[in-house]
């Protein structure tokens, strides 16, 4: 019997075979009551059966609203600000897809009939069966049919990196009417991919003067022009290389002497992704030390301002929460950073140990669908899309170039899998929390609003690790 993370606290024993029906029980709709006894004592005596004996897989939630509050099936309102409880277990049994959810005891306020009649987070239909305290193990039948979400999600996870890229570049990186970093990263995945056409005609009005892509510029500014450092290593082209040193060159002084720091930091942890990388890529293309300088510079900067004694990132120093994107961006950040940084350099080896230091200490809160959470250390929230995303890049780039060990690659396929539930047809996404500045509380960002529907930050984001594993993929079929 395995218990893991998560906001409602699931336990699941493993069948005879993986790809054997999948079962739920739930209970504790109304708050702990006699539903949830019942269904530990069926989930020990399944664990008692042999493993060969036992014909579907089987997870069990006691108490699925342990506070009692208020739920309504499907859920309406923003998740997770809005009826959050109703969220949490309406987009888990449809990302989970199992092919029967058994429900135990008397009140489940509307799911038995929105299951079956739903599409339960846009995944597909569920069936469900009824059952009392006594009588928990033997209302499950012997044949099992798969259900319609479990369909949908086999298609998902039977996906490649190729399909999942060609997917979501149908529907993001075609515009760049604001060079910020999120319709980046989809462009930079689409000129990955061969796309470079396409992606130069987007960016050309800030290269031949008709825009100017620092107006009213921000920190999210500085890292989307790590798209102009992406086509200056395809072509060559200094006109690229100059848009890279203008936002690179706002680290310095009129006289040419180091800032403190990157400028629009704003004391958040992003800045390591936002300030750090378009710095690495400026020295690479004019091959003057000082821009690493900065780089290391600003990260320990943001180092002083936002790491934790425990290894994580606070957002901010208004208050403790690891937020997960707030973790990502320093992990992408010091990732896409090391790729353009010389190993001579006396800031490389620093940056390497805190780039492993995280990796380290991240890889301790992902949970078993491979994700990691919206506030990395509290399983109560939910497995966020981006981060999961932008950390299994950084771990896919950190095995690539010896900066992690082989078991980081297995750590980034969890990951993937657990992306791939979570992309829908057309694009559509599931829990990518929204955009987040400094907040004053931990119940703050446990308050975000999480997507569902397109968000070009998660498919951006998506996109990068797409290609990556892609590229893996072809790498492992070469040798």
């Amino acid at each position: 019997m395995q218990s893991f993370a998560g906001a409602l606290q699931p336990v699941w024993i493993a069948g005879r075979f993986e790809n054997v029906p999948t079962v739920v029980l739930i209970g504790g709709l109304r708050g702990p009551d006699n539903s949830g006894p019942a269904i530990e004592q069926a989930l020990k005596s399944f664990e008692k059966r042999p493993q060969a004996q036992r014909q579907f897989n089987l997870y069990g939630i006691p108490v699925a609203n342990p506070d009692g509050r208020p739920l309504t099936f499907p859920p309406s309102g923003i998740a997770y600000r809005e009826q959050s409880q109703s969220h949490f277990i309406w987009r888990w049994l449809g990302l989970h897809a199992p092919d029967l959810v058994v429900i135990v005891g008397d009140e489940d306020f509307g799911l038995s009939v929105a299951l079956p009649r739903s599409a339960v987070a846009n995944v597909g239909t569920i069936p469900v069966r009824r059952a009392g305290a006594q009588d928990v193990l033997s209302s499950i039948p012997d044949q099992i049919a798969k259900s319609e979400a479990r369909i949908e999600r086999d298609r998902r996870l039977a996906r490649s990196p190729r399909q999942v890229a060609q997917e979501l570049s149908a529907v993001y990186g075609h515009d760049f009417d604001q060079p910020v970093y999120i319709p980046a990263m989809a462009l930079i995945s689409r000129v990955r991919r061969g796309q470079q056409a396409e992606v130069a005609a987007l960016v050309e009005p800030y290269i031949d003067g008709r825009k100017d892509s620092l107006a009213n510029a921000s920190s999210s500014h500085l890292s989307g022009h790590l798209i102009f450092a992406e086509l200056a290593e395809r072509t060559r082209d200094r006109r690229y290389v100059d848009r890279v040193r203008a936002a690179a060159d706002l680290a310095f002084t009129e006289s040419g002497e180091m800032k403190e720091a990157m400028p629009f930091h704003n004391e958040m942890s992003d800045s390591v992704f936002m300030g750090c990388p378009i710095l690495a890529s400026a020295g690479k293309w004019t091959g003057k030390p000082i821009y690493f300088d900065m780089a290391l510079r600003h990260f320990r900067f943001m180092q002083k301002l936002c790491l934790r004694p425990d290894g994580l990132y606070r957002h901010s120093p208004l208050n403790e929460a690891a937020w997960g994107r707030g973790n990502a961006f320093p992990a992408l950040g010091l990732s896409w950073t090391l790729l353009n940084m010389p190993a001579s350099h006396p800031g490389y080896s620093e940056m390497v140990r805190s780039f492993k230091g995280l990796m380290s200490t991240l890889e301790k809160f992902q949970d078993r669908d491979g994700m990691w959470h919206e506030v990395i250390d509290d399983p109560g929230s939910y497995a966020e899309f981006s981060a999961t995303a932008m950390i299994a890049t950084a771990m896919m780039w950190g095995v690539s170039r010896g900066w992690l060990d082989s078991s980081y690659l297995e750590r980034a396929r969890a990951a993937w899998r657990g992306v791939l539930t979570h992309i829908g047809p057309g694009g559509e996404l599931v829990d990518v929390c929204e955009s987040t500045g400094k907040q004053k509380s931990k119940e703050d960002y446990l308050n975000r609003a999480a997507s569902f529907g397109k968000d070009a930050r998660g498919g951006g984001m998506a996109m990068l690790l797409a290609t990556e594993m892609e590229a893996a993929s072809m790498e492992h079929l070469a040798m």
